[in-house]
């Protein structure tokens, strides 16, 4: 997939030329098509028209299997020349999650390509005694490619080398797909700011206000684990769907309410309030070994409804 800007994370100028390559654009197009094409019977469009765009998206899946894939993890792109970044050959950004995530939240990368790459991603930028998560690893220093603006950070502020929390959020909810639980829900805690303060050294070491959501965490030293741009509402969004959507699995279809958890199994269950117009749905879930109620019909009646909900662990 041909882009001018990678994703807005700082390499605005691997495709200069307009001849680069984002393997993470193109999981992401793989997953709006797909989208798209479930739509168009709803729209009115043709069977012919739904082919071609699926047709469309797996050609482009295949190309990212086929050129992208570099061993144990995924490319996070081509420059213009056709060098590629987030390579393990490099010196620097070797590793890169965003493409992993990309590929597994659309739904296209293989099963065991998934888990290969999320064992990768999590043994090289995790940082779980830092309390934070790299996008990538090592930053970019003094590599001679110019990737763009994101060079212009010093090694680990932002996402050269620091806490991505977009990407780091788009990751974690890779893990709970991919049936990693206890990984997902523990980086979870990790990105919630409320726990980097939740003693006098942790928020001596976070600085920044622990009650909003941070774009960034450094991640080099002296700086390792101290909050940067604070108050980052679209980092703050999708946090907020990650636990609700990621880990308790509520979604709402239509007049369907639907629970799919991803919640360590050790949980007892966990229970949440929903309001629909005038009524609220009281969700009452807890793990069985035969699930339940899944999907719940909702009705705008202006009555309170408890469902007991069983899901599967």
């Amino acid at each position: 997939r041909r882009s001018r800007h990678d994703d807005g994370a700082g390499l605005d100028r691997v495709g200069a030329a307009g001849k680069g390559e984002s393997v993470w654009l193109a999981w992401f197009l793989v997953d709006v098509i797909r989208r798209f094409t479930r739509l168009l019977g709803h729209a009115g469009g043709s069977d012919a028209e739904a082919e071609r765009w699926a047709a469309r998206a797996d050609a482009y899946a295949r190309a990212c299997e086929e050129s992208a894939w570099d061993g144990r993890w995924y490319l996070r792109a081509f420059y213009d020349d056709g060098t590629p970044l987030g390579t393990a050959a490099a010196s620097e950004w070797r590793i890169d999650s965003m493409a992993r995530s990309g590929a597994v939240l659309g739904g296209a990368a293989p099963a065991g390509r998934a888990r290969a790459a999320r064992r990768s991603v999590e043994g090289l930028w995790v940082g779980w005694g830092e309390g934070l998560r790299r996008p990538a690893t090592p930053p970019f220093d003094r590599s001679p490619k110019d990737p763009g603006y994101i060079k212009g950070y010093l090694p680990g502020v932002r996402e050269n080398g620091g806490q991505y929390t977009h990407g780091a959020v788009w990751s974690a909810w890779a893990f709970a797909r991919l049936g990693e639980r206890a990984k997902a829900h523990a980086m979870h805690q990790l990105l919630a700011p409320v726990l980097h303060a939740a003693d006098r050294e942790g928020a001596e070491r976070y600085v920044v206000e622990p009650y909003v959501m941070a774009a960034d965490v450094y991640g080099q030293p002296p700086h390792v684990g101290r909050g940067g741009w604070s108050w980052y509402t679209g980092s703050a969004a999708w946090f907020y769907r990650f636990g609700l959507e990621g880990l308790l699995g509520l979604e709402r279809v239509s007049d369907e309410l639907r629970l799919d958890p991803r919640v360590p199994a050790e949980w007892p269950g966990f229970e949440g309030r929903y309001r629909h117009g005038t009524s609220t749905y009281v969700l009452r879930a807890r793990p069985g070994a035969a699930p339940a109620n899944l999907v719940t019909r909702l009705l705008d009646d202006g009555e309170e409804h408890v469902v007991d909900v069983v899901y599967a662990v």
